[in-house]
């Protein structure tokens, strides 16, 4: 009896009518062209500046664009499962909120746990790879900061000397206070942002199209080498594990959906949008530089697009583009920082952590939520490095794709009858949520072992936070009491 009794406590789901009525003092204010900013100055971050020749050089050769598509296959596919979920259910906190209406509070807090897990953690991996590309940059005029405040490897290291990442605080901090100011503002700054961002890459584009040899594209796709990762539809798919993590955050969008114009219409033009235009950008990319040099030139090299211009002469693109890659990093700590900070205050809204993240100020902003995180993403990117940072992000990312696509399921049994239809629909009901599920697992897999342990570590401390705080002050809980009363 008492087993089926907390059973039924940890399936108990909540009134989406509640959710609808708190959000109610968040402002609606963001438009499709607001949320594909925010959506492309995430995923068009620090993944194209980066990863295209190093994948190029380590597993597809020149075929390095086929590895794009077929991650963004995957990651398109969670994008329609958002985009079906988000239009029903327009509620901050995405995926945490979502759970807790169609599965229950528990599945609702595991999947918000892993959410935080990418929004939250992003937060300081994404600051501090700035960090260390801008102490590149400004290593090239000579300009070197102490040692014991920034280090390439980033953070708490005394072997090395280095103590803290000043310079990750400092960007951390920069952007909670111009996200303090409101969302409108916000997302003013990202577009103009993103629109010199995109820009740039088109410059790139352009020139860089005038320096290709069409020798270095032969053969497309390398014989694979046994043994290795490199080469045949091995080294594509073996690229496109590692290019994934290009795609992680494009869900962050879907966290400000209760600050959306018509989300309806609006969240699923954003949604696919951002998906669309990045997948576009990185195929052009990825093309002209395989085709400006041999594939292999680019092995280790972490600004191939910069190398690749100012050794075919444009120095002054090169230049520019060196810079715009800072703004691009930039932008994406933006559209991250936000959505991390709805997330917060989506747990305080429930009342599964302190019901004070849930404060509202007069700039419709959740003030409490965001210095709280803030703060906390400022000690983990200054002090921890950029390698140990990046292997939870992925994983907090697939898991929460995996409860998105499962709830397809749970969601279409309930439109039109106790929940709105929706006006966008995942095509290929029941199989290509299914296929959504198993491509998330697939990939999760072939994370390495280190993400895998540090995930099921960070689940051990979320359930321990959600049994010992959150199952006994969450609002739910108080609403259930008062039935049985």
């Amino acid at each position: 009896m008492i087993k089926n009794k907390f059973l039924k406590r940890l399936l108990a789901k909540e009134d989406p009518t509640v959710y609808q009525l708190k959000d109610a003092s968040l402002e609606p204010s963001l438009t499709t062209l607001d949320l594909i900013g925010l959506g492309t100055g995430m995923v068009v971050g620090t993944a194209i500046f980066t990863l295209p020749g190093i994948v190029a050089a380590e597993h597809t050769g020149p075929a390095v664009p086929l590895a794009f598509i077929v991650a963004a296959i995957g990651a398109g596919l969670s994008a329609l499962a958002y985009a079906e979920t988000a239009s029903v259910l327009p509620f901050a906190g995405s995926a945490f909120s979502w759970m807790n209406v169609l599965f229950g509070e528990f599945f609702g807090w595991i999947a918000g746990w892993a959410l935080l897990a990418e929004y939250f953690i992003s937060v300081a991996f994404v600051a501090s790879g700035w960090s260390a590309y801008m102490q590149g940059f400004l290593g090239s005029f000579g300009v070197k900061l102490p040692v014991a405040l920034v280090a390439l490897t980033g953070g708490f290291n005394p072997a090395k000397g280095s103590y803290v990442d000043i310079l990750a605080a400092i960007a951390i901090l920069i952007v909670g206070c111009l996200i303090a100011r409101g969302i409108h503002q916000v997302s003013r700054v990202e577009n103009t942002i993103v629109a010199v961002k995109l820009i740039v890459i088109i410059m790139f584009v352009v020139i860089g199209a005038t320096a290709i040899h069409p020798q270095n594209y032969v053969p497309f796709i390398p014989a694979h080498r046994p043994g290795t990762t490199f080469g045949g539809w091995q080294g594509i798919l073996a690229g496109s594990s590692q290019i994934f993590i290009a795609y992680v955050g494009f869900d962050a969008i879907a966290a400000n959906t209760a600050e959306t114009k018509d989300p309806q219409h609006t969240m699923p033009k954003g949604l696919i949008g951002t998906l669309l235009l990045g997948t576009g950008f990185f195929i052009a990319v990825s093309l002209v530089l395989v085709g400006m040099f041999k594939y292999s030139r680019y092995a280790n090299n972490a600004e191939p697009a910069a190398w690749a211009l100012r050794h075919s002469g444009h120095y002054l693109t090169a230049n520019l583009l060196s810079v715009v890659a800072l703004i691009g990093i930039f932008s994406a700590l933006i559209a991250i920082l936000l959505a991390s900070s709805r997330l917060i205050y989506a747990f305080g809204r429930d009342g599964l952590l302190p019901s004070r993240l849930g404060h509202i100020d007069d700039k419709h902003v959740p003030d409490h939520a965001l210095w709280l995180i803030t703060v906390l993403a400022m000690i983990l990117g200054s002090v921890f490095p950029f390698t140990f940072l990046a292997t939870l992000v992925s994983a907090g990312t697939l898991i929460a794709f995996i409860f998105v696509s499962l709830g397809i399921y749970a969601l279409r049994k309930r439109e039109g009858v106790d929940l709105p239809e929706a006006k966008f629909k995942m095509p290929g009901y029941p199989v290509l949520p299914a296929i959504s599920v198993v491509y998330s697992i697939v990939i999760f897999a072939g994370l390495n072992i280190d993400a895998k342990l540090l995930m099921i570590g960070w689940f051990v401390i979320g359930l321990i936070i959600y049994f010992a705080y959150g199952i006994k002050h969450s609002n739910l809980n108080q609403q259930l009491k008062k039935v049985v009363k």
